[in-house]
């Protein structure tokens, strides 16, 4: 598992190589400037999704989270990013409206208590997920009803100080597998494998393990992450998209 990661700033000059995947990261709490600047981003329906959420910190996250991944997406594609079109797959799972057979481009996006993680590659599925570390969530619970009897086992031997940590480390390693695949719901969180014990590597035993690559990931303190990329032999890059100057560096690319 990655526990030391440099995170770089955006460029206008991005190159996503049929071997490379772009990891970004975004903070979701940001000044009113900012969210006013990301909401202009939104399709319409999008603005209507985000006025749905009660509370005004979760539509905010939502502005920018959503409005991140389309000025990413313009960055990469060299277009405006609020005349980018955003479909579901068939299982939910964003993608360009070209259609994922049309469109080179592959992504996914997870967020968790005001951050933001954003998956890119070409050609090949990608799928990320993001979790904070809690206290708050009954783990044995939760475990007994989605995790593998492995995974139960492997996580009841772990000491209890290192228990939350094991289960999100597994949690968020299904997840990214399941996104990756784009079945969501479909496939039983309980019929396949992950490894979850802290500081030791990461795998997936599944029907179609050898079809794809899990990398885990500790993107800041207290958070845990981890993606599934179709394919061997990647080229992994880690990118901050914080800030008013991935606006302006989405705009300048797409002109």
């Amino acid at each position: 598992m990655k526990t030391s990661i440099t995170w770089f700033p955006p460029s206008v000059n991005l190159a996503l190589s049929t071997r490379d995947l772009h990891i970004w990261r975004a903070r979701l709490d940001e000044p009113e400037e900012y969210v006013k600047a990301m909401a202009a981003l939104l399709s319409g329906e999008e603005i209507a999704r985000g006025e749905k959420f009660v509370f005004a910190r979760d539509r905010q996250h939502f502005i920018v989270a959503r409005g991140t991944l389309r000025a990413l997406l313009g960055l990469y594609l060299h277009k405006p990013p609020a005349a980018l079109a955003l479909c579901k797959g068939p299982n939910g799972k964003p993608e360009l409206c070209a259609g994922a057979a049309e469109s080179p481009m592959k992504f996914n996006l997870s967020h968790s208590h005001g951050m933001a993680l954003y998956a890119f590659a070409v050609q090949q599925e990608v799928g990320i997920d993001l979790e904070k570390i809690r206290s708050d969530v009954a783990i044995t619970e939760v475990a007994g009803r989605f995790f593998s009897a492995h995974e139960q086992e492997e996580l009841r031997a772990l000491p209890a100080e290192f228990r939350a940590e094991g289960f999100f480390l597994g949690w968020t390693r299904k997840e990214a597998y399941l996104k990756a695949r784009g079945d969501g719901l479909q496939v039983p969180l309980d019929s396949f494998n992950v490894t979850l014990t802290p500081h030791q590597p990461a795998e997936i035993n599944s029907v179609d393990s050898a079809r794809w690559t899990l990398t885990s990931f500790i993107p800041a303190p207290n958070y845990v992450a981890a993606t599934v990329a179709e394919g061997t032999g990647w080229n992994t890059h880690f990118y901050e998209a914080t800030g008013l100057n991935l606006i302006a560096a989405s705009k300048e690319a797409s002109c």
